[in-house]
């Protein structure tokens, strides 16, 4: 056998040299997404390799670096994605957007469900939202009597440690939504979910505020990914 032949037979075949059972979205079109494996749904996304990896390949490398774990590759930042050879800026922002549509569709569901019986239940519903950002935000859930979601909303944002909230805000988006309850939640960017003393402040602030007004501070919960401290579980409300 010549050297050509050999170059040949060694060299990795393209995507579109595969078979066309074997080609991920001719697989996708005839069997659906559960035939697929996360490398060739993840290729999918990627659309084309690169001169030495098909996107199967490269699909791969990216499972490699975030130890198999589809969680940890979402929450892989562009910067990160980008290192992964073969994974340009354009790749990884594909990437990026479907995690977001993933997360948002969740969030949805939740929100949809329209009622909150537990803890567990918040957590759910602002994970997607505030659980993996590298700063702080401070939101609010607006229930009726029933505990169905009238609303929710972002009060404030802020750094790394810490954000302000207005006490008045969060008073005046319960009155606009007619909201009888009122339950609090805000991310520590650091890791630890234990309340700092100007959370248990602040908590204690709002707790006064909404008596005032008849209403009532079911809970504040703070989380992290997902991990969560909740005031109420803690018997602080």
């Amino acid at each position: 056998m010549n050297r050509q032949n050999q170059t040949y037979e060694n060299r990795k075949l393209t995507i579109k040299e595969w078979s066309v059972q074997d080609r991920p979205r001719e697989k996708y079109a005839k069997n659906g997404a559960v035939a697929l494996s996360n490398a060739e749904l993840i290729a999918i996304l990627l659309r084309t390799g690169n001169t030495t990896d098909s996107a199967v390949d490269l699909a791969k490398k990216l499972l490699a670096a975030s130890k198999n774990s589809l969680n940890a590759l979402s929450d892989m930042s562009l910067r990160e994605l980008s290192k992964v050879k073969g994974i340009g800026q354009a790749k990884a922002i594909a990437l990026l957007t479907a995690f977001e549509l993933g997360k948002r569709i969740r969030a949805e569901e939740v929100e949809e469900s329209l009622q909150i019986l537990h803890s567990r239940d918040v957590v759910n519903l602002m994970q997607d939202k505030i659980a993996h950002l590298d700063h702080e935000e401070f939101w609010a859930i607006y229930l009726n009597h029933a505990n169905h979601i009238l609303h929710t909303c972002q009060i404030s944002k802020g750094g790394i440690s810490s954000t302000g909230v207005d006490t008045r805000i969060v008073m005046e988006e319960a009155v606009l939504n007619k909201a009888t309850q009122i339950i609090l939640c805000h991310n520590h960017p650091s890791g630890s979910v234990r309340p700092s003393r100007t959370d248990i402040q602040l908590t204690e602030k709002l707790h006064r505020a909404a008596e005032l007004m008849d209403l009532i501070l079911v809970d504040h919960i703070i989380i992290h990914k997902d991990r969560y401290y909740s005031f109420v579980e803690e018997g602080r409300l």
